[in-house]
């Protein structure tokens, strides 16, 4: 964040078209990281948004529903692994949000990015931290990036059953490094993520011997 980002939290919100933006799956070995940006409508206010991480699957299934039928505007996208291999997933992460930024169907005057920092934008942009607790369309793009990344991880589960991606979503849990072990690294893991990558050198190393 350059040096006059520093006063942006001095803006005032009045007559701002609100974009809040978040993004889910930083942290898995697999699968790419989503990100979400939502415009929601004064008019039509939802109830129940909050951090997406302090809601059921099934409450979050309901209320994203509810965010893409009322929400003025929304817009979910994502990088991909190859691209979070390449970029570094940081980069990976703001390019996602600026994509989603940009998908919106309409123009917001000010993007509420979840975090410490924010994406280059054509918008100004302040950075929020624990902002998915705080702004009401940051949670409601947490909700949007979160329900997106774990159907995306369905889809993947039937591609690669024997790697449980439905049960862990492909962050790192004991299941699913005992499955990378035993199954070595699929298309879909995140090859620069380290316990992928020494998985990758064992199986150089063990080539080479």
């Amino acid at each position: 964040m350059s040096p006059s980002d520093q006063n942006l939290s001095l803006f005032t919100y009045d007559g701002e078209t609100i974009c809040g933006v978040d993004e889910a799956g930083r942290g898995p070995l697999a699968g790419p990281v989503f990100a979400a940006a939502v415009i929601l409508d004064p008019a039509r206010p939802i109830s129940g948004l909050r951090d997406s991480k302090k809601l059921t699957a099934e409450r979050r299934e309901l209320l994203a529903v509810e965010i893409k039928a009322n929400a003025l505007a929304w817009a979910i996208a994502e990088c991909s692994e190859a691209e979070i291999d390449k970029l570094n997933i940081l980069q990976a992460t703001m390019l996602a949000m600026r994509r989603a930024v940009e998908g919106l169907s309409m123009q917001p005057t000010l993007a509420l990015i979840d975090g410490n920092r924010c994406p280059q934008l054509s918008i100004r942009s302040e950075a929020i931290v624990k902002g998915d607790d705080k702004v009401q369309a940051i949670s409601a793009a947490s909700i949007l990036a979160k329900t997106a990344r774990d159907a995306a991880l369905q889809v993947l589960h039937a591609q690669y059953p024997h790697y449980a991606f439905d049960q862990h979503k492909g962050y790192p849990t004991a299941l699913h490094m005992e499955r990378l072990r035993l199954h070595g690294v699929s298309p879909v893991h995140r090859k620069s993520y380290a316990p992928v990558r020494a998985l990758l050198a064992l199986d150089i190393d063990g080539a080479a011997a």
